[in-house]
Parts: C-alpha cells; structure tokens; sequence
C-alpha cells in the first residue's frame, strides 16, 4: 500500500470572518484542522502488529528475497534449517555463505542485543551450529537507494580460458581437485592483478555444477600443487587440515650455494618487514611469529647451488623463501629476498625456482589425497643444466620410512597387548555370568 507523506498541510479557507460563515465551511475548517494533526505513516501502521515468522527453510532452497528498489528491504523474521554441509561451521561463516550480503558488524549487532537465535537461544558470531538447528535472522535494516552498490558479477569464461584451467588438472575426485599452477599465475586476485586461479574455478565444477572453494594458496612465482575443495563439506574439512598442519605439503627449489648441513630444521619468527606495506616479510625475533621449515640436501652442484626438499611446519607467508635467505641460500630467482645474489649466471633460467611437489592430506571420505606435481619447463631445464638427477628428487617422508622397532615401541605395543587381554576376559566373564542364570546348575 502506498503511503502519502505525513503531515502535508492543507490549503487557508476562502473567505469569511473567524468564527463566522456558512456552516459548510464551518464544517472544512474543521476537516483542516483535523489533516493538520499528524497522522501514523501507513507502512509504519501496517507493520505495528507483530510479523508471523516465514516457515523454516533450508538456505540451498529458499534463499532470502532480495529487496525491491525504491522500497527499501522485507521487515519479516526468516528463518532457516541448518543443511548436512553447513554442520559445524561458526555462524558467522553461515552467514558469508548464504546471506552474504548481511555483513559481520549487522550479525554481531544482533547477537549483542538478542534478536539472532539458534533453536530460541542466543547465539554470538563464534558459535557452531549443526545439521537440523533452526537459525531465526531478524528483519535486514532498510538501505538507501542510492547507497546499494550492485552485486559483483563474475565475467564469462572464454573457451580458451575453461580449456586452460581443465588442462590444469592433475587430480579430481567427489570432494577435491589438484592442480599444478603454473608460475606467474596468481591463486587470488589483488591490485593490478586480473587472471588469477580464483577466477578461473567456474570452469572446475564438472558434474557437480558448484563453484570449487580454495582451501589454501601458493605464491605468484611458485609453481605446483594447489588444491581446491568441490563442496563446502570439504572445504571446512581441507581447511582445517591445512591450518592444523595435518596436511602434508613438500616443496622442491635450487638454492644458492650448499647448506653445511643436509638434513636441518629451521626455526626463525616471520614478521612483516616495516615499510613494505605488508609486502615483505623478515625474521624478527622480538615480535614476529613461530616459524619452522625443515630442509634436505636432494643434490648439490659443487659449491654453486644445491637442490632440496623443503617442507613448512608453519604457514606464515614467504616462510620458506624467508628462511633459506636468512641461513645465507636464497632460493634461485628470488630476488625479493636474496637480491641480486639469487641468481646463477649462464643457461639457468631467472624465474623462481620453488615448486609445490607433493600434497598429501586425508581425504574426508576416507582415505587420503597423496598427489605429484609436475616440473615446469624452466626448473627441469635448469636441473638438467647442473647435472641433476631428475628421478631423484622423491624422498620418503619420515613416516614413510621402514625403520626397526625401538624400545619405545615396544613398550608401547606390550602395553596395547595387555589392555585387550583385559578386554577380552571382562567379555568372557560377563558371557559366563549371563548365560549361568538361565541353566541349571551341574550337581
């Protein structure tokens, strides 16, 4: 119903003295001065008895109606059923995914004064809900016209660009797709930089016909294995794996000169690097972060380079290229960190010389994802040019490693042995007893 604009006067009677007249204008005096008292605003009217909530909805089905233009936002209380993807992700993590345009400051204005529940109660930002709850969201507060930015719309992919991103594809499953990214290409976008891998995952949904998620990143000039999760199920479930360091990642590069030592643990804080605006990071022992990388001499070339294994322990940003420049072995073409100092003279190539290897996580059907990554063109040109071996470059991870058993070990396995044992005569005992109170007993 269309509302007029409250308190609109109306025009001066024509004619006559105050008091006086005919009684037919008497009686428009009086209708004027009625219209001069301010009257309730229709849509305010309409909107005093309290709204009846909507039916509770799962947000994959009934997503909330967007508002009209000109007329501001829906004032009803919606409510929304928790799917089997969602279950165990925080609430404000709900929210980004099927209310994005309800932002973080609006969710926790709401939690702090009552009005967004889960199952009735009050819920905060940080709260996990599960599969079944029913989450109450409260009327979305009314926009400017003028101040609504229209949605970003992803542009069309080309043919060249789907072709591109598919040929990518070393590894697809239900849940999870490799990659090898080649260098230079970007996993996210940013400033001055428009082909990235995020752009490109609307050619990966395959069957599933839903965009695959990233779960973690590489950096512009590293190469390698990068995967991305094809349901939000396994998205929550990768990036964990990641942020826990459960999750396996092995990288190879050609550094600078030859560590003294062939098998060592890096253990160096990483913080930004003052006046960088966050582009560089340094080791900053007083207020930078835990940071360990672990690294194996594969071969070396004389004293001129040498390749390794490198595997983070940590995930702070540039952690492996940070820390073989501070031991004094920038990694090859890394001029970021290891200046002009990073590069090796005749055939070998400028680019970065850091490769995403290996991914290895469990997978969250069971099972796990255990995936290789190809050389680019420029890496396996320089390790031929320095008389590497290409083949043998895949050391066996610790766990990987057939080993004798030690003492621990065996402690350890005599101690399982005797807590079945236990198991098994407790089970014996109570067979023994249930199955004496129904026969008769032997005289």
């Amino acid at each position: 119903m269309k509302g007029r604009p409250p308190g609109k006067p109306s025009g001066p009677s024509r004619g006559g003295k105050p008091g006086g007249g005919a009684p037919g204008r008497a009686r428009g005096g009086a209708k004027a001065a009625r219209a001069r008292k301010p009257d309730a605003p229709r849509s305010l009217a309409k909107t005093a008895a309290k709204p009846a909530p909507a039916k509770a909805a799962t947000p994959k089905v009934a997503a909330p109606k967007a508002a009209a233009a000109g007329k501001g936002v829906s004032l009803d209380v919606r409510q929304f059923r928790v799917g089997a993807d969602d279950d165990g992700i925080r609430l404000d993590r709900w929210f980004q995914r099927h209310l994005p345009d309800i932002g973080f400051n609006s969710v926790s204005r709401w939690s702090r004064t009552g009005q967004l529940r889960v199952d009735g109660a009050r819920a905060a930002p940080g709260d996990r809900v599960a599969e079944g709850q029913l989450i109450r969201v409260p009327p979305a507060e009314p926009k400017a016209v003028e101040t609504t930015k229209p949605r970003r719309v992803r542009p069309e992919l080309s043919e060249d660009q789907i072709s591109f991103a598919q040929n990518m594809v070393i590894h697809r499953d239900a849940q999870a797709i490799v990659i090898n990214k080649p260098p230079g290409l970007a996993t996210q976008g940013g400033t001055k930089t428009d082909e990235h891998v995020d752009g490109l995952l609307d050619a990966l949904e395959y069957e599933l016909d839903q965009r695959p998620k990233l779960v973690h990143r590489l950096d512009k000039d590293t190469s390698g294995a990068l995967l991305v999760a094809r349901t939000a199920r396994s998205a929550a479930y990768f990036a964990k794996a990641f942020s826990s360091r459960t999750a396996r990642k092995v990288y190879w590069a050609i550094v600078m000169g030859v560590p003294s030592i062939n098998d060592g643990m890096i253990e160096l804080p990483i913080a930004k690097q003052p006046g960088t605006g966050g582009e560089k990071m340094h080791v900053d022992e007083e207020e930078g972060l835990p940071a360990r990388s672990r690294y194996r001499v594969i071969e070396r070339a004389g004293n001129r380079a040498a390749w390794v294994e490198l595997q983070p322990h940590t995930g702070r940003t540039h952690q492996l290229r940070v820390h073989m420049a501070a031991i004094g072995h920038p990694i090859v073409g890394d001029g970021k960190y290891g200046g002009k100092e990073a590069f090796l003279s005749g055939s070998i190539s400028r680019k970065m010389h850091l490769h995403a290897r290996r991914i290895r996580v469990d997978h969250p059907d069971g099972g796990r994802v255990d995936v290789r990554a190809d050389l680019p063109e420029h890496f396996a040109a320089s390790l031929i040019s320095l008389g590497f071996d290409i083949n043998a470059g895949d050391l066996p991870l610790d766990e990987e490693i057939a080993r004798a058993p030690t003492r621990e070990d065996e402690k350890k396995a005599a101690r399982a042995h005797a807590k079945q044992v236990r198991k098994e005569r407790r089970g014996e005992r109570r067979s023994r007893g249930s199955g004496g109170s129904g026969s008769p007993r032997k005289k």
